[in-house]
């Protein structure tokens, strides 16, 4: 089924500010919360859908992507992971956002670290970077990139934290000219997980950790874009104790291509003809990005002339086809002549076939230029 659009989700418009899709999200989880509608599936995916929406739409850089690329820019690797995501990951990220709404104590049941449930640290996030060639980034790929991760070492066991008990916040009690006031903050004893060390081996840090070298398969997308971000959800070093781990954020980088330039989804290629090729006409075989292929010069072709093949561009990340290769034709003047050549255009140069004639389907210099960015 498609992803719903996340402003439609959100019921914000594109211009709506930070502020007003923090308000909006709120308003959603309020009302889809699943302490408020226990036992109701529909309202719990509506919760993650706009848990989903929120994530990326509160974000200046998913945010933008999206707005560029729609669902596509995250597809196998981004947001939330649609009903792939638990209540854990979402509490855990967003508990700020609903503060005190139901009841001051915040949410309960659902591991979230609110009102008594146990919080799940998430492992910090790695990053790397990939570089594709434009082959690859028309066909996708699949690559598997080597990862030093930080895991839970075997033998590692915890032990609920004395200090909050395993709820992995601490509650303290202020008296002010307002009455007595409750504030809630992470355990500083064990980081919010709810868990200390009882063992480790020697080679594990104090988190009971260690850092191993581990193959992680990343499938990506045909059409990405040189500086696009990818996701892999878990990928990222664990965390101690029952934490979620973090995630492998992939950058993409493309490689120069020898012969074609990339401008959006279109590709472009220079093609160099001789001048009798181009009084004659022949045929050439150039590059595109699923191999060579041979294209007919027409006789009489002017240098400047562009030549369309349509679907041999890049796909869209959107899903909406495929772009073009524009192929322009130059003719190659030569700069040394022989003898004979010499005498041969000096003779042509009172011929009348020799003499410039344009007509009006010769387009002039600025008219390419708006035809092939139309």
């Amino acid at each position: 089924m498609a992803k719903r659009d996340y402003y439609e989700i959100l019921g914000v418009d594109k211009s709506a500010t930070a502020a007003e899709i923090k308000k909006a999200y709120r308003k959603m989880a309020i009302k889809y919360h699943p302490d408020k509608n226990p036992g109701d599936a529909e309202a719990e995916a509506k919760f993650k859908e706009a848990a989903e929406a929120y994530e990326v739409l509160s974000n200046p850089d998913k945010k933008a992507k999206y707005d560029q690329f729609g669902h596509q820019a995250f597809d196998g690797s981004g947001g939330f992971g649609g009903g792939s995501m638990n209540m854990d990951d979402i509490f855990s990220q967003f508990g700020d956002i609903f503060g005190g709404a139901f009841g001051g104590g915040g949410f309960s049941g659902f591991g979230g670290g609110f009102g008594g449930g146990q919080r799940r640290v998430k492992g910090s996030n790695l990053r790397i970077r990939v570089k594709l060639t434009l082959e690859e980034i028309a066909n996708g790929v699949e690559k598997k990139v080597k990862v030093k991760r930080k895991v839970q070492a075997p033998g590692t066991t915890y032990k609920t934290c004395s200090t909050c008990h395993g709820t992995g916040q601490v509650t303290r009690i202020t008296n002010t000219i307002l009455g007595r006031m409750q504030t809630a903050s992470a355990c500083n004893a064990c980081g919010g997980s709810g868990q200390i060390i009882d063992k480790k081996p020697d080679e594990a840090d104090a988190h009971g950790l260690i850092v191993k070298e581990e193959t992680v398969s990343i499938k990506i997308p045909a059409g990405v874009v040189d500086g696009m971000q990818l996701k892999v959800s878990g990928k990222g070093n664990e965390a101690p104790g029952n934490g979620v781990a973090g995630d492998l954020l992939v950058a993409i980088t493309e490689e120069k291509h020898a012969t074609l330039q990339r401008e959006g989804d279109n590709l472009h290629y220079d093609l160099y003809v001789s001048l009798p090729d181009a009084v004659l006409g022949n045929s050439k075989e150039i590059d595109t990005v699923t191999g060579k292929v041979r294209i007919k010069i027409e006789p009489g072709v002017q240098s400047g002339k562009i030549l369309r093949l349509r679907g041999k561009g890049i796909p869209s990340i959107n899903g909406y086809g495929k772009g073009d290769l524009l192929v322009h034709v130059n003719v190659w003047t030569p700069k040394t002549l022989n003898k004979e050549q010499k005498a041969f255009f000096e003779a042509m140069r009172a011929d009348e076939h020799f003499e410039p004639k344009p007509e009006s389907s010769d387009k002039s210099f600025f008219e390419k230029v708006k035809d092939m960015f139309s």
